[in-house]
């Protein structure tokens, strides 16, 4: 969307914060937070998009298929910390879902702006990672950036699902997907700086679309974050009390079957609620492709 001057909502001028240069510490920090109230009432808003969006990445990451982000700057750096946290918290391999950063890994702790003027480069980036069964989601505030157009573009000649997400209406980035995210935050208290407001939108549809597609891939039981990776003593004592809320199971059980179970927590429950050994446990998540829930199911038809 664009002002009459011609400019984004998100480089327009945010009257809030015309004197910000003499202010008072208190005085910012009550308007930053003011305007960052705003931000869950502007996700809201796009839940309908966001929806659509994340049942289409989830439908095809169930079918085998990878998901990518793609962006520059700031974008391209909360792709990379969303994608880097799958891991770990939901037990998948790295390359299920991947972020592409404009200017490489040096450019996640270095400003390379120039880095994201160049279309052929975004479809570069993509052309050797991505297939037709994999998905994509370009992220970009302005709507704007040249590297995530050329990015769609080739992710769609290719033939993988497309997703836009942007921070303003009717973007250059949304016309190029099959599905368009757009929370327009409006002005930054920094004019320009999306960091701000719309880095924050960002990273809530981001947590949105793994954290969804994690649940619907069977990674999470109940609230229970059944597929986390034991690799640190807290993360070990988390498994243990994984195991406890799921089975009713006392410290000594819990910790036992975590131990028989490699610290597998998914492995140990089955163990636990089933009366079976951890090779059992294993043979039923291998043969729901790792689903939890299709696991417990399998092994209730089996007992």
């Amino acid at each position: 969307m664009k002002t009459q001057a011609g400019l984004l909502v998100t480089e327009q001028r945010n009257d809030k914060s015309y004197h910000l240069d003499v202010l008072s510490v208190r005085d910012i920090v009550e308007l930053m937070n003011k305007e960052d109230y705003t931000v869950a009432g502007c996700v809201h808003a796009a839940l309908p998009q966001i929806t659509h969006a994340i049942e289409a990445i989830a439908s095809v990451m169930a079918n085998g298929g990878k998901l990518y982000y793609i962006g520059a700057g700031t974008s391209g750096r909360l792709g990379v910390l969303d994608a880097s946290e799958c891991p770990p918290t939901f037990g998948v391999e790295p390359e299920l879902v991947v972020g592409v950063i404009a200017g490489g890994e040096r450019a996640i702790t270095r400003s390379i702006e120039n880095a994201e003027d160049n279309e052929q480069t975004g479809r570069d980036d993509l052309a050797s990672k991505v297939t037709s069964q994999d998905a994509v989601v370009g992220i970009a505030a302005s709507g704007t950036t040249p590297y995530v157009i050329g990015a769609l573009r080739e992710a769609k000649r290719i033939g993988a699902l497309t997703v836009a997400l942007s921070c303003n209406h009717n973007t250059r980035i949304s016309a190029e997907a099959q599905y368009s995210i757009e929370v327009p935050v409006g002005p930054e208290i920094v004019t320009g700086s999306t960091r701000l407001k719309a880095g924050t939108a960002t990273k809530m549809v981001l947590n949105m679309i793994t954290t969804t597609a994690m649940i619907k891939l069977g990674k999470v039981y109940g609230n229970l974050m059944v597929n986390v990776q034991a690799t640190n003593e807290k993360l070990r004592d988390r498994v243990v009390r994984i195991i406890k809320e799921a089975t009713g199971a006392n410290d000594e059980v819990a910790a036992a079957a975590s131990l028989q179970a490699h610290g597998d927590a998914r492995a140990a429950i089955l163990m636990l609620q089933y009366q079976i050994g951890y090779e059992e446990a294993v043979q039923a998540l291998k043969e729901t492709n790792d689903h939890f829930g299709n696991a417990c199911l399998l092994l209730k038809k089996l007992n």
